[in-house]
């Protein structure tokens, strides 16, 4: 029987993505798999894994078919979060499908990968 794991993004710099999505999902470095090009990292209340991260020679996508939701409760919860992972090095790219009155944020981590920054109280996106 087959059963979902987590999502595994590619990173050219695993100390660099550590850092940031440690910090940015209050996760932990977790030693189990760890190699010179995979880090696992768990759930900083123990509960289990939660993301892994591969080394990757390849560029990000631009438009990724699959990518991260990060959800937030609230409008103003959603605008200190962007704030919050920009400072931790996330970027906004140039991102022209928005709809008309997004619920998302698009960022990209430092890697270029992006990922959405969802205010939950105003899901689904149209």
């Amino acid at each position: 029987m087959l059963t979902l794991g987590f999502p595994v993004v590619g990173v050219t710099d695993l100390a660099r993505a550590t850092g940031f999505w440690t910090s940015a999902l209050d996760l932990v470095a977790s030693t189990e798999w760890e190699s010179d090009t995979w880090r696992t990292l768990d759930h900083a209340d123990g509960s289990g894994h939660a993301l892994g991260l591969m080394h990757s020679e390849s560029p990000p996508e631009p438009r990724p078919r699959l990518h991260l939701d990060l959800f937030t409760a609230t409008a103003a919860e959603q605008q200190a979060e962007v704030a919050r992972l920009l400072t931790l090095g996330a970027t906004k790219p140039d991102w022209d499908l928005y709809p008309a009155d997004p619920d998302f944020v698009v960022l990209a981590d430092p890697d270029g990968n992006v990922f959405c920054v969802v205010d939950l109280s105003r899901a689904p996106s149209g």
